[in-house]
């Protein structure tokens, strides 16, 4: 493991740059080029999820609620809780603000690549509708671009694992538990391996259920987890509400901290901002276009509009919660990273038992997020192969999460971070391509809109 370690650490530091400019610049491009449309209809967009504008004519096979609930299952989980404790262990606290500034710019690219996964739909061997990077790719930008779409699958075939996921789960249990010191003590790696026997039989049981099967449990748990994560945070917040101001001011003056010790300097810290923010929403990454895709709709630029509220939800709220408490608790002082630091902030600020309730609404996202990632890995391997070798990915997908319960977070984050990196390439550059197309979509959607409300 320490060879496969270092190999990735070595490769990492190549992709970095090319992921920067495509997200940070592409973001910011699409961000005018957009004029601004995911913004101002920010509220038309919350009114779509609801539900009141939907076709029960329309093609595909779950809700654009049902969609947005998978996508955030994948996105609000162990990457917002853990993943922001990483950043800031890596970068401070002046990482968040660059988090901040990646999700804004995330909104517009998630409405632009997920109004295209319902414009260029596909089907799969088995006649089944299909949606995603490598169907836009293939038929907005021609089969000569099916390289690129090719490479994009093959890097999901290792991005779309649930290794980060299962990490973090089986390091919250042993951190809350102390399983060692139990009656039934087996030794840390026992435990490791028993979690991770475990975890891999519970996801089993649901995604070898499918699409339809996923996206009802996903939307069951899903807004529930949230909301009682959220009122934690709350109840923190209020408890310590003198702190809010001083952890905010720190993020903002921390984020201009030229002289800082992250490695590669400030830039690095931005890089490390650009790097969590996309692990916490996926923009840019083309995993929710997978999901949107099926959805029940044949209007692009509504699915789009339902599509940037993922980043919104995840990075912009959550993200910001978790990094409050860990900032006014000073847990991020402590030589600590990953999951145990946020475990440690909330067993300091709810009354010494904040670890134990976080460990339950973590297992309810380390769970969701297994659910829905194993559906990114089955698409990916089905468009190189065919639909039935597909499936095979869950079989892959199960054996992997035990591997990951037994291996360092070093190795977990180095092979999500290199794998993701090289999703985006292929990604953005069809999604900067097809944007024209997009926009003329968008101006069709809202002048019917605006007639219709005449």
């Amino acid at each position: 493991m320490d060879y496969l370690n270092n190999l990735l650490s070595s490769v990492l530091p190549y992709t970095e740059w090319p992921m920067f400019i495509l997200l940070i610049g592409g973001g910011l491009f699409l961000f005018f080029y957009s004029k601004f449309v995911p913004f101002r209809f920010f509220g038309h967009a919350i009114a779509i999820t609801a539900g009141k504008y939907d076709d029960k004519n329309a093609k595909g096979d779950v809700s654009s609620f049902q969609a947005l609930s998978a996508a955030v299952a994948a996105t609000v989980g162990l990457g917002n809780i853990s993943g922001v404790a990483i950043a800031i262990h890596d970068g401070g606290p002046g990482v968040v603000f660059w988090i901040w500034i990646t999700a804004i710019l995330g909104m517009g690219i998630k409405f632009y690549s997920c109004s295209l996964s319902i414009m260029f739909r596909g089907k799969d061997s088995e006649g089944k509708m299909q949606g995603g990077p490598m169907y836009y790719i293939t038929q907005g930008l021609g089969k000569k671009a099916k390289p690129l779409a090719i490479f994009f699958a093959v890097c999901g075939l290792f991005g779309f694992l649930g290794v980060f996921t299962a990490n973090q789960f089986t390091e919250t249990f042993m951190s809350v538990i102390e399983p060692s010191e139990t009656l039934y003590a087996m030794g840390d790696e026992s435990w490791k391996w028993t979690i991770g026997i475990f975890l891999a039989v519970i996801t089993s049981f649901v995604i070898f259920g499918g699409l339809t099967k996923i996206a009802k449990v996903a939307s069951a748990i899903v807004p529930f987890m949230v909301f009682v994560y959220l009122v934690a945070v709350i109840v923190v917040m209020t408890l310590n509400s003198s702190q809010i101001i001083p952890s905010l001011k720190l993020i903002f003056t921390e984020a201009w901290n030229f002289k800082t010790v992250v490695t590669g300097g400030f830039w690095g810290l931005v890089i490390i901002g650009v790097r969590r923010a996309m692990f916490s929403n996926e923009a840019g990454l083309g995993s929710a276009p997978m999901y949107h895709g099926q959805s029940k709709t044949d209007s692009p630029i509504k699915e789009g509009l339902v599509a940037m509220l993922g980043p919104f939800i995840d990075t912009i709220l959550v993200c910001t919660f978790t990094a409050i408490v860990i900032i006014l608790s000073g847990a991020y002082l402590e030589d600590m990273s990953g999951i145990v630091m946020t475990l440690e902030a909330f067993r300091r600020t709810l009354f010494g038992y904040g670890d134990d309730l976080l460990m339950i609404i973590v297992s309810a996202f380390a769970l969701s997020t297994l659910f829905t990632y194993s559906y990114y890995g089955v698409k990916s391997l089905s468009f190189l192969t065919n639909a039935r070798i597909g499936k095979l990915y869950n079989v892959y997908f199960v054996i992997m999460i035990i591997f990951a319960a037994v291996a360092s977070l070093d190795l977990v984050k180095n092979l999500i971070d290199l794998s993701y990196a090289l999703m985006v390439i292929p990604n953005m550059i069809a999604v900067l391509l097809l944007a024209p197309k997009v926009n003329e979509a968008a101006k069709a959607y809202f002048k019917k809109l605006k007639n219709d409300r005449a």
